[in-house]
């Protein structure tokens, strides 16, 4: 499940054309903590995906699923 949201966080956050530096920032953890959650290796609580999904416009579940209720 990691690897799946980790892969989602990327993908949302190149869509949105913010460096993973940038989006570091926003959610106050250093940018190897950004990289190894993108790359599966860490775990996203439900806390740190509600600020990235504000941080990326997005609704709650665009990083836990491809769909909504999905």
């Amino acid at each position: 499940q990691d690897l799946k949201v980790g892969a989602r966080l990327k993908r949302w956050r190149q869509v949105r054309r913010l460096s993973l530096e940038d989006l570091a920032v926003k959610l106050k953890i250093t940018p190897e903590t950004l990289r190894r959650l993108e790359a599966g290796h860490d775990h996203l609580d439900s806390v740190a995906m509600g600020a990235a999904t504000t941080a990326l416009g997005l609704p709650l579940w665009a990083l836990a699923s491809d769909t909504p209720g999905g």
